[in-house]
C-alpha cells in the first residue's frame, strides 16, 4: 500500500527573501511584476503661458527658431530648442508655445519665456546690479575700461569691463553694473563679488546691495 506523502516544501525567492507559507503562482515570472504604461501629463507652465509685451521702440525679427531683438540700447539674439516655438499674435504680443508634450518641453516653456522677456526689457529699458564694498581700506575705482578693486591683497585687482556694460562707482564703495544683457550683468557682478565674498564675523568683502550676510559671534574672552 503506497502511502501519500505531503510535501512541506517552502520556496525560496532571492527577490522577495524567505517567507513562511509563501504561495507560488503558476503564471510565468514576467507577468508577476506589472508596470503601468500611463502617459505622464505635463501641466502648462504658469510663467510660460504669460504673454510678452513688446514696446513700440523694439523691433522683433523671427526666422524659424532664431530670434533677434533690437532696441535703443542694443541688440540680442536667441535660438529656441525644438521643444518650444515663438509666435507673434495680431495684438502685437509674443507667446512661447510648446511643440511637444514632454517634461523637457514644460521646462523649456517657462525658461525661454523668461529669457525672451529679459531680451525685450533689456534692449528697451536695461538692467542694473549694485554691489557694496565693506572694509577698512577697501575701495573701488574705474580707470578707463577697467574696474580697479583694493580688497586687502598685496596688489590691486583689475577687471576689464565688457563693451556692452557700464560700471559706475560712487563714494569708492558703491558699484553699479548696468547694461541690456541681464545674464552678462549678473556674471560680471558675480565675478567682482568672488574676489572677496563677505565674511560672517565683520562683514568685510564685496556683497550685493540687497544681500543679507548672516553674522557670527567671534570667540569670547576667557571669563575670570
Amino acid at each position: 500500500m503506497a502511502s501519500s506523502v505531503v510535501s512541506s516544501f517552502q520556496p525560496r525567492s532571492s527577490f522577495l527573501g524567505d517567507r513562511n507559507a509563501f504561495k507560488v503562482s503558476t503564471t510565468p515570472p514576467f507577468t508577476q511584476v506589472g508596470f503601468s504604461s500611463k502617459t505622464i501629463e505635463c501641466k502648462e507652465s504658469r510663467i510660460g503661458k504669460q504673454p510678452i509685451s513688446v514696446p513700440s521702440n523694439v523691433t522683433i525679427a523671427l526666422e524659424g527658431q532664431d530670434l533677434k531683438v533690437k532696441g535703443p540700447l542694443g541688440e540680442l539674439a536667441l535660438t529656441y530648442p525644438r521643444e518650444v516655438e515663438l509666435l507673434k499674435e495680431d495684438s502685437g504680443f509674443l507667446r512661447v508655445k510648446k511643440t511637444v508634450e514632454t517634461r523637457r518641453a514644460n521646462q523649456m516653456h517657462g525658461l525661454f519665456r523668461t529669457l525672451t522677456d529679459n531680451m525685450v526689457v533689456g534692449v528697451s529699458k536695461g538692467f542694473e546690479k549694485k554691489l557694496i564694498v565693506v572694509g577698512v581700506g577697501y575701495r573701488a575705482t574705474v580707470e578707463g575700461k577697467e574696474l580697479v578693486l583694493n580688497l586687502g591683497f598685496s596688489h590691486p585687482v583689475k577687471m576689464q569691463i565688457p563693451e556692452s556694460l557700464k560700471v559706475k562707482v560712487e563714494e569708492n564703495t558703491r558699484i553699479t553694473v548696468s547694461g541690456y544683457d541681464k545674464s552678462e550683468i549678473g556674471q560680471f557682478a558675480a565675478t567682482v563679488r568672488k574676489w572677496r565674498p563677505p565674511e560672517p564675523y565683520k562683514g568685510k568683502g564685496v556683497k550685493y546691495s540687497d544681500e543679507i550676510v548672516r553674522r557670527k559671534e567671534g570667540k569670547a574672552g576667557k571669563k575670570k
